[in-house]
């Protein structure tokens, strides 16, 4: 029980200091942001990334909505 608690505790740790360095952004948008001479603004990459990241949750949104009409399809047949 002690055993399990200490290494619960040193993965969190490691979890939160992790997560602290992680703030760095990628090459080509801090090349993007840093060269300003093309006149890119930080509010249109914050809206590209907003944009890509959308698609990723719409996929898993219908896939949970494909198999929540097949279960409750599955269910209502079986109940025949």
């Amino acid at each position: 029980m002690f055993k399990h608690t200490i290494r619960t505790y040193f993965y969190t740790i490691l979890l939160i200091l992790t997560g602290s360095l992680a703030h760095a952004q990628c090459a080509m948008c801090r090349a993007a942001l840093e060269n300003n001479e093309q006149g890119v603004q930080p509010e249109a990459v914050n809206d590209g990334i907003v944009y890509l990241m959308v698609f990723p949750y719409l996929l898993v949104g219908l896939v949970g909505f494909i198999v929540y009409r097949m279960r409750t399809k599955a269910k209502k047949e079986a109940q025949l």
